[in-house]
């Protein structure tokens, strides 16, 4: 299915298409991400919606759409994740993801909460984009990133914050933080200073940290 949103950047009426692809996401998943918010966070509300206050993009470090989305995918963290598979069982995942010609996939519900950074999951929306790493991030992907952020700005008002994964370690002494293991941290560089200059020109209003 495909979702089309006229949306005007300057000088320019764009349409933004959303297509759906959604990841696995059952029973299971939705009770391991009920899990995750009650024991990483301390959050019971018998429920997985998030309001949504903050947009993290991201890099897949994968070169191809197929193999970002097959990382998505799976509803339980694989083997290889040992890095994070003491937290929680629970794969990682994304709202949107973004390929290198610039098509939007949306891979999950927008107000459903995804695993995709430490301590603020349970109000960020996640947009990840194919690549990063050696294959760098294209053009057609910032394009793409300006107007999915345009979109999600205005369909949600309470979204106050735009940060690179990177940037996520800024806001530990935030009120929006509620990791309780104060162990819990990973190194991240995505998607990079560059790409969220150039994405954050565009969105003068949203804030980097708090």
């Amino acid at each position: 299915m495909r979702s089309v949103l006229a949306l005007l950047l300057p000088g320019v009426l764009l349409a933004l298409v959303i297509v759906d692809r959604p990841i696995r996401f059952g029973p299971d998943r939705i009770a391991l991400t009920q899990q995750y918010l009650k024991s990483r966070y301390g959050v019971e509300s018998g429920t997985i919606q998030i309001v949504p206050k903050m947009i993290v993009v991201h890099y897949t470090a994968i070169d191809t759409l197929e193999g970002s989305f097959a990382a998505f995918d799976p509803e339980r963290l694989p083997n290889h994740r040992g890095d994070i598979s003491g937290a929680s069982p629970l794969n990682v995942s994304a709202h949107f993801l973004v390929d290198r010609d610039g098509t939007v996939y949306r891979l999950m519900r927008e107000n459903w909460m995804a695993r995709h950074v430490i301590g603020l999951n349970h109000c960020a929306i996640g947009i990840e984009n194919v690549g990063g790493a050696e294959a760098r991030l294209t053009e057609r992907q910032l394009r793409a990133n300006v107007e999915l952020v345009r979109y999600l700005l205005k369909r949600y008002p309470t979204i106050r914050y735009l940060i690179g994964h990177h940037e996520y370690r800024r806001f530990e002494k935030s009120p929006l933080w509620l990791e309780r293991d104060a162990r819990y941290r990973t190194v991240k560089k995505d998607p990079g200073e560059r790409f969220m200059r150039a994405l954050r020109r565009h969105f003068p209003d949203c804030k980097s940290a708090p």
